[in-house]
């Protein structure tokens, strides 16, 4: 009878016992699978943090490409990380949040200065487009506007009648309102008259309007004519002549301007058209 006492005692105790070890091995497992777990997020948290922390570089490069893509990686970054905000870097809900909003507002600065940027670009090539353009053109007119070959005065002294071909100026001795295909230079008399450029003597003629005159043919179809002149003794017609070569002298045999002082009435013609002299005398 004892004998089964003890021995029921004894199989009661190795239950007790064996449901003890149950438990302590239970709890033991449990902690390591928590630890475990939290060994993962803690992974996870970081390895996000450091994915936003890239897209915040990658971001900043001012290029077409960044900005193709800017839009679509803020997206993204905010929405994925406000989902998982538990696992970003941080010890406490608080500081977590703060890196998120950090983060987000640099992606958002970072947006304004691809948008700036590539603003700022558009404009400098835009305003380098009209420079370019308004160089073109000046360009342009200067070669339209600038002679093929160089002239010089045909005598020193100032312009005491101007060009007009299309317009009206007062003439003392026809007192009348006449055109000017010409430039009066005033000078004294017996002033040397130099060719203005090189060329040919085309004719040496009494004009009965403008007197003594000595036309030169030059290159590129241009014509220079002297007229009012003293003397041309210096020259004969088919004579080629040298720029500043002297063709004659200063006088007042001009008709229509003998009412003027001394004077050497000067022409330029292109291709057969008067063109205005003070534009081409340098």
């Amino acid at each position: 009878m004892r004998r089964e006492k003890r021995n029921q005692r004894e199989e009661e105790d190795k239950i007790k016992w064996g449901k003890l070890i149950s438990f302590i091995i239970a709890i033991i497992l449990l902690g390591v699978a928590i630890a475990i777990s939290m060994n993962q997020d803690n992974a996870v948290g970081e390895l996000n943090y450091n994915n936003l922390k890239n897209n915040v570089s990658n971001t900043l490069l001012p290029t077409e490409e960044a900005s193709s893509e800017l839009s679509k990686n803020i997206n993204e970054v905010i929405m994925s990380n406000t989902v998982n905000s538990n696992v970003a870097g941080g010890d406490n809900e608080e500081e977590k949040d703060e890196e998120i909003n950090e983060i987000r507002n640099s992606l958002q600065t970072s947006a304004n200065v691809v948008e700036n940027s590539n603003q700022t670009t558009n404009e400098e090539k835009q305003n380098e487009n009209t420079n370019t353009q308004e160089q073109n053109n000046t360009n342009q007119t200067k070669e339209e506007t600038e002679p093929e070959i160089k002239f010089i005065y045909p005598v020193e002294g100032e312009v005491v009648k101007e060009f007009a071909k299309d317009s009206l100026i007062y003439s003392e001795t026809l007192e009348e309102w006449i055109t000017h295909t010409g430039i009066d230079i005033k000078a004294d008399r017996s002033t040397v008259v130099k060719a203005v450029a090189d060329g040919t003597v085309k004719s040496i003629k009494n004009d009965p309007r403008y007197g003594l005159t000595v036309t030169i043919e030059h290159s590129d179809g241009y014509v220079s004519s002297y007229s009012s002149l003293l003397t041309a003794e210096f020259v004969k017609e088919g004579e080629k002549v040298t720029q500043g070569q002297t063709i004659g002298t200063v006088g007042n045999s001009a008709v229509f301007e003998v009412a003027q002082d001394n004077h050497l009435h000067f022409e330029l013609l292109k291709d057969g058209s008067n063109i205005n002299p003070e534009m081409y005398l340098k």
